[in-house]
């Protein structure tokens, strides 16, 4: 402990790490007590390979959302401060990481974690009581139930969910359309939805098309369902008046649920997005989720591709 002592940050009475030891892993001013909290370092201060890994993938998703919470704070001025909402947030490793990086440095802000199980909800709270991290609550809520919940405001600055399990992304997504988030953060994991209906419909498939040998073997039919669950939420941002981003989280041999897609609000609807993302439920055979996931599609497109030149679907093709 001698050339990397700790000391305490005397404003919010938390530990933090002094370089050189640390100091290219853990950042200046963080909380070393929640790190051990959390089992990101070990009881005396150390980094196994796994826990290195997983505080790259937060650090790297930091940077991305910190960008954004510092424009929502220009934009906030004299409100209570920017909301943020972390949805599927498990151990909270991302909202505890994000408060202690940037909201405990702000006099305003509240972050939400939304959590189903009720045991990571009640760990959640006591570790915020014992760090006096006082903006923060922990909901045992599913996202569904969340968004009618008066536990939460009435709007919600950005939305997050980090590894949200299957369809549990497409409820932060209709949360965040329902709160009229400025931001979504989204980083998609497990998306099996797809895969069962294309795996349901494959013998009509493979007779109606040739396409379908993209999804004719069940390797290939996961993989191909997750490619297509994540184009038509993009999709289905653009057509509710977001500008989507989309981007790898860290390196492949990181993580290999790598997709991170940043959705901006612009409150520009794109109609030919929604007419493309009405397109591709035909084509795949997927027009129930029209009444189950894309709820909130605009009626005013046709239910047929726009076939003149459109330099705003180009650009919606390229996400």
């Amino acid at each position: 402990m001698k050339k990397h002592q700790v000391h305490r940050h005397r404003a919010a009475g938390l530990a933090t790490v002094s370089p050189p030891v640390l100091a290219d892993e853990i950042r200046p001013g963080q909380s070393i007590e929640l790190l051990k909290e959390l089992h990101i370092l070990t009881r005396d201060g150390k980094l196994n390979q796994d826990s290195r890994r997983k505080l790259k993938q937060v650090y790297h998703l930091y940077q991305f959302i910190e960008k954004l919470l510092l424009e929502l704070g220009d934009i906030a001025g004299n409100t209570p401060g920017v909301t943020l909402a972390d949805h599927g947030a498990g151990k909270s490793y991302l909202g505890f990481i994000l408060y202690d990086l940037f909201f405990k440095t702000q006099a305003r802000g509240h972050i939400y974690g939304i959590e189903t199980r009720p045991e990571l909800v009640q760990k959640s709270q006591t570790l915020a009581r014992q760090l006096g991290f006082e903006r923060m609550s922990f909901l045992n809520l599913t996202v569904a139930e969340s968004a009618q919940s008066d536990q939460l405001p009435a709007r919600i600055d950005m939305v997050t969910a980090l590894h949200a399990c299957d369809t549990a992304t497409d409820d932060a997504i209709a949360f965040g359309l329902q709160k009229q988030a400025r931001f979504m953060v989204l980083v998609p994991c497990c998306q099996a939805e797809v895969a069962r209906v294309l795996s349901q419909h494959k013998a009509l498939s493979l007779s109606r098309t040739p396409l379908s040998e993209l999804w004719r073997h069940p390797l290939h039919t996961r993989e191909m369902g997750s490619q297509i669950t994540n184009v038509l939420r993009c999709l289905y941002l653009e057509a509710c008046g977001y500008q989507v981003t989309v981007t790898e989280l860290v390196g492949w041999e990181h993580s290999m649920k790598n997709e991170l897609i940043i959705a901006r609000h612009t409150g520009h609807k794109k109609t030919a997005a929604a007419q493309r993302l009405r397109a591709l439920l035909d084509e795949f055979g997927l027009g129930d989720l029209l009444h189950t996931r894309f709820t909130a599609l605009p009626d005013n497109s046709s239910h047929t591709p726009e076939r003149q030149s459109d330099p705003g679907a180009a650009a919606s093709m390229r996400h």
